[in-house]
């Protein structure tokens, strides 16, 4: 046990009087500041999207995801709250697949609505930027001690010591917050250099939500929890729909843009040679 990492950080960043804040509660904030900022340094470059859409877009997107987020947790710990009713409401219990869902639910509405915004294009637009808010966002799950993996001996196993911490104290666990925090930049990276090279609008999008739910149908068998359906956890039941749902469409619509357009190209210069000849 020598090798293990020990983690001493309190999760309570700092009080104010009766109110605390922690490094959970900051670091989502963090990861909302920059997806804003993301929208708009990304619109700024490729100028698709009035600014005024995205921040109103930002504007339902985040509330309808804290909402969904919030949900979605007490729906999987229901017989937690039905005991601990005033518990609903704290800062603490958000799920990242409510956050995603609830937010794309509450933009796509009012993309309809409003028709200011094509949706498919702010997804391909925002999804690298999530992928680094969700980064960061698991930083807070690090130093909070939530999300933590199964009991483990093996060599990346990490022992929480605080005492305020939400891992259970001196028990190596796996640290799949810190797994994930790897896998999200990964996946950032892949979606930077897929962007502009799919179609149509709307498939990185795609992509990134298959890549998500292949990682949390794959991690959560080694991440503690309770079983939600099927004995599996809610999260990677969920992982496993968005699967279900991505991977023909990906199959079956996803197209390289290169390859097509240059036939087209091809076709044009040919069609233009022969009018010459003729």
């Amino acid at each position: 046990m020598n090798n293990v990492f020990y983690i001493n950080v309190d999760p309570i960043l700092f009080r104010f009087g009766p109110f605390t804040v922690g490094w959970y509660g900051l670091m989502v904030a963090l990861a909302v500041v920059f997806i804003v900022g993301w929208m708009l340094w990304q619109n700024k470059k490729y100028k698709t999207l009035s600014n005024d859409a995205i921040l109103t877009a930002c504007l339902i997107g985040i509330p309808s995801g804290v909402i969904f987020s919030k949900l979605l947790h007490v729906i999987d710990q229901w017989k937690f709250y039905m005991e601990n009713p005033g518990l609903i409401f704290s800062g603490q219990g958000l799920t990242i697949w409510g956050a995603v869902l609830g937010a794309v639910i509450g933009i796509w509405l009012y993309s309809l609505i409003s028709r200011q915004m094509h949706f498919a294009e702010f997804g391909d637009m925002v999804a690298p930027g999530v992928m680094i808010a969700q980064a960061i966002g698991r930083v807070g799950c690090t130093f909070n001690g939530c999300c933590y993996g199964i009991e483990s001996d093996s060599a990346c196993a990490v022992i929480y010591t605080n005492p305020n911490s939400f891992a259970p104290n001196g028990i190596p666990v796996l640290p799949t917050q810190i797994f994930e925090i790897g896998y999200d930049l990964v996946v950032f990276v892949i979606l930077l250099l897929l962007r502009r090279k799919l179609k149509p609008q709307g498939s990185l999008f795609v992509v990134y939500f298959a890549l998500y739910g292949a990682w949390r149908f794959g991690i959560e068998y080694i991440r503690s929890g309770t079983p939600f359906l099927f004995g599996m956890h809610q999260a990677q039941l969920i992982g496993l729909i968005v699967l279900l749902v991505t991977i023909p469409i990906i199959i079956f619509r996803v197209r390289w843009k290169k390859n097509e357009d240059e036939n087209i190209i091809q076709e044009n210069t040919k069609d233009s040679n022969n009018g010459k000849t003729g």
